[in-house]
């Protein structure tokens, strides 16, 4: 066969390969042609990797955390100061104004640590991250725009990464709170995804283990672990109607609208650890079990997170208020 036919054909053959192969990958990153569940281990290693709270130990932020860091002033730490919880309640009745601090030992509440988030403001008989657009005259504007204008709209809305952490030890325990999403803060972060939400946190150690649950702005009720820094997804399931776009179509979680969410997470008398969640749509009162599931060593990673730890809340890309947050021991 003549050489230079040959190399055409050798060189054809490798281009196509080259060329089904990226557009394989580019195929299976956005979700095209699977079902949803392969859809969300995707966004499990993937959009979502590390984007959670920032550790407390150390003297800077974990490398995998979505952080605001690199300044001296972001950097988190913190020294166990907290008790054994049995039951806290916040029905958010006073008028307080509770400032992002870089431990939790000096935050100027002794119920709640803003981690992330710049402030958590209550009045009205609400809890509110911040709304809508910051002065540039701010701190917490100042501070965002210099350490994480990515994340946060160059300093507009540092309430696109809100962390707010209960201030006590839990172990088995429920809690709950309800929230009402004013507005989605459509961010040209590369964070900003369908695994975004309103979600609790549970049995939190570190930046790297613990348990939440949640709903997603893809219209999912959601239970996850994260375990050494490698989520897992242990239950999932949609539960607001609607086909989720990240650009047409950003969020389905209902706006302006009052909607509980409950977890309870406790111990088995085997070691294995069952966590529920719970939604009470249209704050009926009525508590409805949306997803279980039972963590065991070995099933979603080597080992279950048996510690107690701290428990908390945690909202991405939106303007949200909470009322009537309840955790209690069971």
């Amino acid at each position: 066969m003549n050489k230079k036919i040959l190399g055409y054909i050798l060189i054809s053959a490798v281009s196509f390969c080259l060329g089904w192969f990226f557009s394989s990958e580019k195929k299976y990153d956005t979700g095209y042609g699977l079902s949803e569940s392969e859809v969300d281990k995707k966004i499990t290693q993937s959009e979502e990797k590390g984007f959670f709270l920032k550790n407390f130990q150390g003297l800077a932020f974990d490398a995998d955390s979505l952080t605001a860091a690199a300044s001296k002033s972001r950097k988190k730490n913190t020294i166990p100061t907290s008790s054994v919880g049995t039951t806290t309640s916040d029905s958010f009745s006073s008028v307080v104004t509770i400032d992002e601090t870089g431990a939790i030992g000096s935050s100027s509440s002794s119920r709640w640590w803003v981690n992330s988030g710049g402030r958590f403001v209550v009045n009205n008989n609400v809890g509110k991250t911040l709304f809508g657009n910051l002065s540039s005259n701010d701190l917490w504007y100042k501070e965002y725009l210099s350490s994480n204008p990515v994340d946060t709209d160059n300093g507009l809305h540092p309430q696109n990464i809100f962390r707010l952490v209960e201030r006590e030890y839990w172990k088995n325990y429920t809690q709950q709170v309800y929230f009402n999403i004013s507005k989605i803060n459509v961010s040209a972060s590369p964070n900003r995804n369908a695994s975004n939400g309103v979600l609790l946190f549970n049995r939190y150690q570190s930046g790297d283990n613990l348990y939440y649950v949640g709903v997603r702005v893809d219209g999912a009720a959601v239970i996850k672990k994260k375990l050494n820094g490698i989520y897992y997804t242990m239950a999932y399931t949609k539960i607001f109607n609607g086909t989720y776009n990240q650009n047409t179509n950003e969020n389905l979680i209902p706006l302006n609208s009052w909607i509980g969410v409950k977890s309870e997470v406790k111990d088995l008398s085997n070691g294995d650890v069952s966590i529920k969640l719970f939604v009470d749509n249209q704050r009926s009162g009525t508590w409805t079990e949306v997803l279980s599931t039972i963590d065991s060593p070995g099933l979603f990673g080597p080992s279950v997170v048996s510690s107690q730890g701290y428990a908390g809340i945690r909202t991405d890309f939106m303007d949200v208020a909470f009322d009537d947050y309840l955790i209690k021991a069971i």
